[in-house]
């Protein structure tokens, strides 16, 4: 019998078929870009979720019972509500807020070590103190928190009720008028220096332990101005213990809006204000910093944290990491300045 040689004929492919095949390598391409997008987004996703998987340490650099402390804590509750992790104060009082500061410039750039910073320990301190480990280079702006302007502020037996007339009665008088801060280097200090050197004036600096008994003796009339806080004289403006002259501020202050300006009373450009905002060290994630600055908006809403705020005479401010970061810039330079020009020297021991 005959051996059957079957033969394979490739048959030639239609048009059809051809295109159905183009058909499906071209959804093959696509279903595989699409997996390929779904996975970058997933795993941004879960990038951007990655922070915070542990708690938070909130360094505030002053002892507790305080107003840096006050508003730590209430950060600390706000933040620990929203992040999903615990947000824990760390008080670490001494030598004016530096040891925190320092403490906080030693963690790891990692975003999980926030600094409760004011202008005294980020602005002042470095100059004051030229032996400190950090500086304000040393830190990564996460937002502006609050402010309280300064007020210049005499008793009433002094014969001047408006700025111009205080600034020609200090040069009329040199080294006679008096003011009185919270210590040598004390930001009530630097501000009065500051004030002297734009005003072109001679005043006496009486140094306090604390600036409730500098409070005390300008009620009582034993000095004649202080350079200070709303809340400082709560209680003595309505009831005429003290004159306010004028504001340190481009704004008139809320509480006391018929108050003039430093501008509008004929000194433009005297500003000076403590203020808050965090900090964390240089080299943290840039999702991290946004994260928490995301959450400090946040706060900033809420009505606890607004009425701490009017309770304690500070405004409440916000804005990105970057109009913080200018504005920590301008406090350097300006209060390095002062401090140089002003000749002002502490006890660094």
């Amino acid at each position: 019998m005959p051996k059957l040689i079957t033969r394979f004929e490739p048959r030639q492919s239609t048009m059809a078929e051809k295109r159905t095949v183009r058909g499906f390598a071209v959804i093959g391409a696509a279903l595989a870009m699409v997996v390929s997008l779904s996975a970058g987004l997933w795993s941004t996703a879960l990038h951007a979720q990655a922070f915070p998987t542990r708690p938070v340490k909130l360094i505030v650099p002053f002892a507790p019972g305080g107003p840096t402390d006050i508003m730590g804590r209430v950060l600390s509750q706000q933040f620990s509500a929203t992040l999903g992790e615990q947000v824990v104060v760390d008080n670490r009082a001494g030598a004016g807020g530096t040891v925190g500061a320092e403490a906080a410039a030693r963690s790891p750039a990692d975003g999980y070590t926030l600094l409760l910073a004011t202008a005294s320990t980020l602005a002042m301190a470095p100059p004051l103190y030229p032996r400190l480990s950090y500086s304000a280079a040393d830190f990564v702006p996460v937002g502006l928190f609050a402010d309280a302007p300064f007020m210049v502020v005499v008793n009433p037996s002094v014969p001047a009720n408006t700025l111009k007339e205080l600034i020609a009665l200090a040069k009329a008088k040199p080294g006679a008028l008096s003011y009185g801060s919270a210590g040598v280097g004390n930001i009530l200090h630097v501000s009065g220096e500051l004030f002297k050197s734009m005003a072109g004036v001679d005043m006496l600096h009486v140094p306090y332990k604390g600036g409730a008994p500098a409070r005390a003796d300008l009620v009582a009339g034993r000095i004649d101005a202080m350079f200070e806080m709303y809340a400082t004289f709560r209680a003595d403006i309505p009831s005429g213990k003290v004159k306010v002259l004028a504001v340190a501020s481009s704004k008139h202050h809320p509480l006391m809006p018929d108050i003039p300006t430093a501008a509008e009373a004929g000194m433009p450009g005297y500003e000076a204000s403590a203020w808050f905002g965090l900090v964390t060290p240089k080299g943290s994630p840039s999702e991290a910093v946004n994260r928490l600055n995301a959450e400090m908006q946040n706060a900033l809403k809420s009505k606890d944290v607004l009425d701490l705020l009017a309770k304690l005479a500070f405004a409440p401010r916000g804005g990105s990491p970057e109009d913080f970061g200018r504005l920590i810039d301008s406090e350097v330079a300006k209060w390095a300045r002062v401090i140089k020009e002003a000749g002002i020297k502490v006890d660094s021991n």
